[in-house]
């Protein structure tokens, strides 16, 4: 049997049991026939892809199925989170035909982008209630940033070229972005996109634990049945263990969707009534997290919890006592079986490698080197320069491995401005929102915490890693959530200042 079919069969077999297991918690949250519909749409979705045997077939036939499907959604960014991590963003050029090298490439994300989330931004844009893009803050940043990542394309490659990477900007950042600051306006809406992002978190998590039991990367197979090339699906270790990968391409682009789904699983977990399926969920993420190694997602899930924590009833309290645990679990990693293992693959306390960490300084003093010579808006053949050059690592490379440094390399300290501007100006907005809820317990102020628990759990871990894979999507999508909030809140006090008498804002 071919390989990419035995691993179809153990794909199945797990996703399996993590949707058993998760109708009944879902049913809390959720209707029970979007749980199925969008859950039978993942597996048929899955078996396409591994019997399609062509990249465009796939594409054919998920399209048809995604339109399809699109009529009876309710909710775009559920399926959009559901279906997002069915297989790995792996691209195909379509080609030109004699007119053009290639139109543009294609991969699962902006096939789903497109068929999903395009015809729900045209539709909200046709509402009279839906607020004008453009009329926030956040907007207007985004905008600008776009305008200028557009413009300084320019002068690095074709018009042609400049016309295919605005045309990714658009599906890749606005239409995410979009949706989820304007399609979601009820809580029930929240709750619904959240619980899908977790769902397809939980199943990532259990394939990633295989992977890292039986040292198999369950996709690279599918890959080459479909006839795409993908220079992301190789095999990495850590402490002579496998890092997981599963559909997200990279290890660290694993962790760093588990991590958000950990924060987002901080509000859905509150609606869910059975003790031991709130806490097999929390096991499974925490595995989840575990099974790719990557230790800058464990920073940033740490510093979300923190966060999260700090903004809660008897702060103090328990931060003292997840700082105990922390001191006290050292120790205690001495001398149960593995623990030593795990104690050398800890950041700042491990030795396994101690090289990257040293990259990544090395990285941080070179690039402000090159920065301070293109300040305002970067430069496109940065990787040229004599600071950089010196940065290739074994594999020919220069890995860039920081959001942050990447953007001020190549876009400048303008446009690292306008990417840090736009966060901080989601971030304000959700603290203030949720200040609006005095009653800590109150399930809107819930979630305007873990909103902004969970964006600065990603600002942390995007230090540790560039934009690849699925993770701006993830980003993109989970800032429009913030804006969504926050448009909620918004109308929900004017909803209260015309009428005082059912004010839904009073202290629950």
């Amino acid at each position: 049997m071919p390989e990419h079919l035995r691993a179809l069969i153990v794909i199945l077999f797990l996703a399996c049991v993590v949707f058993f297991l998760a109708r009944s918690p879902a049913k809390d949250l959720i209707a029970e026939s979007d749980f199925k519909r969008r859950r039978n749409l993942w597996f048929a979705l899955t078996l396409v892809a591994f019997f399609a045997h062509s990249y465009w077939i796939y594409t054919a036939v998920a399209a048809v199925m995604l339109l399809t499907a699109r009529r009876r959604e309710r909710n775009p960014m559920a399926l959009f989170f559901l279906l997002l991590f069915v297989i790995p963003p792996a691209s195909k050029e379509v080609p030109g035909f004699g007119v053009v090298n290639y139109l543009i490439e294609l991969n699962h994300q902006r096939i789903l982008t497109l068929c999903v989330l395009l015809p729900a931004a045209l539709v909200l844009s046709k509402q009279s209630d839906t607020l004008r893009f453009g009329r926030l803050w956040a907007d207007k940043l985004l905008a600008a940033s776009l305008l200028l990542m557009g413009l300084l394309y320019l002068r690095e490659t074709t018009i042609t070229d400049t016309l295919r990477q605005a045309v990714y900007l658009y599906v890749d950042v606005f239409l995410p972005y979009y949706v989820a600051s304007r399609g979601l306006r009820e809580l029930s809406d929240f709750k619904d996109a959240m619980l899908a992002f977790v769902i397809a978190a939980l199943v990532l998590s259990l394939l990633a634990v295989a992977e890292y039991a039986r040292h198999w990367l369950l996709y690279n197979a599918l890959l080459d049945a479909l006839g795409v090339e993908w220079s992301m699906k190789g095999y990495l270790s850590r402490g002579g263990s496998l890092r997981a990968s599963v559909t997200a391409g990279q290890a660290i682009a694993l962790g760093y969707v588990i991590t958000v789904a950990i924060g987002l699983f901080l509000f859905v977990q509150g609606f869910v009534r059975s003790q031991l399926q709130r806490t097999l969920g929390a096991l499974l993420l925490a595995a989840g997290l575990f099974a790719p190694l990557s230790r800058g997602p464990w920073v940033g899930a740490v510093v979300m919890i923190v966060v999260f924590i700090a903004m809660g009833k008897r702060a103090v309290t328990r931060l003292s006592l997840l700082a105990l645990a922390g001191v006290l679990s050292i120790p205690l990693l001495t001398i149960v079986p593995g623990g030593e293992k795990i104690l050398d693959l800890l950041p700042f306390i491990g030795s396994v490698d101690n090289e990257n960490i040293t990259y990544r300084e090395r990285l941080l003093d070179n690039s402000w080197i090159v920065i301070q010579r293109y300040p305002l808006f970067g430069s496109f053949d940065f990787r040229n320069t004599p600071e950089m050059q010196s940065m290739i690592q074994g594999e020919g490379i220069i890995d860039i491995v920081n959001t942050y440094i990447g953007l001020a390399l190549r876009i400048g300290l303008v446009g690292l401005a306008l990417f840090v501007g736009f966060f901080a100006c989601v971030l304000m907005g959700i603290n203030k929102s949720m200040r609006t809820f005095p009653d800590k317990s109150d399930p809107y102020r819930q979630l305007g915490r873990v909103l902004l628990a969970t964006l600065l759990g990603i600002l942390v871990t995007i230090f540790t890693v560039s934009s690849i894979t699925v993770i701006p999507v993830v980003y993109w999508s989970i800032a429009g959530l913030g804006i969504a909030y926050i448009q909620m809140v918004r109308r929900l006090a004017f909803a209260d200042a015309e009428h005082p008498a059912n004010a839904s804002l009073q202290p629950r």
